[in-house]
């Protein structure tokens, strides 16, 4: 099977002012469900149930960060997204080492950069969060 992906993400949107993280989680998001398809396509059920999952739950996570009650809820949710990304990033990793599909590279590339991104604006809220 040809593991060809249309990898969203990859559209220059990195590099628009205007793409925000929430967008970023979203494509992400899109980006791994075809993926997995494709993955349980070939019988890979367990292992793309399990980056369906971690994948998806970024974008859900930043969202309801982005809809929080509080900064403390805010925090809490960025640093589950947080956490889904490094799961996201393990379940990717797992696949490239047995070889299962050809596009893990780019989508581990970008789950890191989502993973570093919310990590900064996690700290940076906190920082800020402590000076007020």
């Amino acid at each position: 099977m040809n593991y060809e992906v249309e990898i969203c993400f990859m559209r220059n949107t990195t590099h628009d002012p205007n793409f925000s993280i929430e967008k970023r989680c979203f494509s992400f998001a899109v980006s791994i469900v075809k993926y997995a398809l494709l993955i349980k396509a070939e019988r890979h059920y367990e292992i793309a149930s399990q980056v369906i999952r971690s994948g998806t739950s970024i974008g859900a996570n930043m969202r309801e960060a982005t809809n929080g009650y509080s900064k403390a809820d805010f925090i809490y949710k960025l640093g589950i997204a947080q956490k889904e990304a490094a799961e996201t990033i393990y379940w990717l990793e797992i696949m490239q080492e047995i070889r299962i599909g050809h596009e893990e590279d780019e989508l581990i590339k970008e789950a890191t950069q989502i993973f570093k991104i919310i990590k900064t604006i996690s700290l940076n809220t906190k920082k800020n969060n402590s000076n007020s």
